[in-house]
């Protein structure tokens, strides 16, 4: 199997559902920052069965402070953002990661560079929520998208590593609605953003910075050793 980055999108010829006119731009733009992705030490391991549950633990603490930023930029979002049609509650991950941070605060700490490193796309996320929205909406694009696609492949092994470890499984990649239909929302609901020629070149072109983004997270992911 190949390896898949934990914030993977499926290819145009992979997905059930047709795409759009943007989704398709989208999909063309990210396919070269995929790739790369696929290579990452980290995300094969996990998808191979051989991250340590420290990996995974740590790849859960990072994202819990990343989501709850992402996710409360996206509630000051503008009107005409917020409301194409994106299932914004049905995807919200803080919640569910912050129980899975709970779950797994009997393993080790996580190294304080990953702290560090998780508040530069913080700020990173932060600023772009402000200065430009659409680019800010590649983002979260990239990982609720990611979340829904690749990341269901990844919590399969997740949850196998965890389970052999004696250790809960995670809800993070676990939705309270079926995959396929938040997919086609989310997917409806970009097509639906109203935005500018200009703005939609923007989207397009941040899209593959969430992914570079996301690989400095699997590097370091990488270098934690098991206990």
């Amino acid at each position: 199997m190949a390896a898949t980055p934990v914030s993977v999108h499926e290819t145009h010829r992979d997905q059930k559902m047709p795409l759009g006119t943007r989704l398709q731009k989208l999909h063309r733009v990210i396919g070269a920052a995929h790739r790369d992705a696929e290579g990452m030490v980290f995300s094969k391991a996990l998808l191979e069965g051989g991250a340590s549950p420290q990996q995974i633990a740590a790849l859960i603490r990072s994202l819990l402070p990343i989501y709850t930023a992402m996710e409360a930029l996206i509630e000051q979002l503008p009107d005409p953002l917020k409301t194409s049609g994106i299932p914004w509650h049905a995807l919200s991950r803080h919640r569910a990661l912050k129980e899975d941070v709970a779950a797994l605060a009997a393993l080790e700490a996580s190294p304080a560079s990953l702290d560090e490193l998780a508040n530069e796309l913080i700020a990173c996320l932060t600023n772009l929520a402000e200065t430009a929205p659409e680019r800010f909406l590649a983002h979260v694009y990239v990982r609720y998208g990611g979340d829904l696609s690749g990341g269901q492949q990844l919590a399969q092994q997740a949850n196998s590593i965890l389970s052999k470890a004696g250790l809960p499984e995670l809800q993070f990649w676990s939705f309270p609605r079926p995959i396929a239909e938040l997919k086609q929302q989310l997917h409806d609901g970009i097509e639906l953003l109203p935005l500018m020629h200009n703005e939609e070149t923007n989207l397009l072109e941040e899209a593959p910075a969430g992914f570079r983004l996301n690989q400095r997270l699997l590097k370091a992911l990488a270098e934690i050793k098991a206990a």
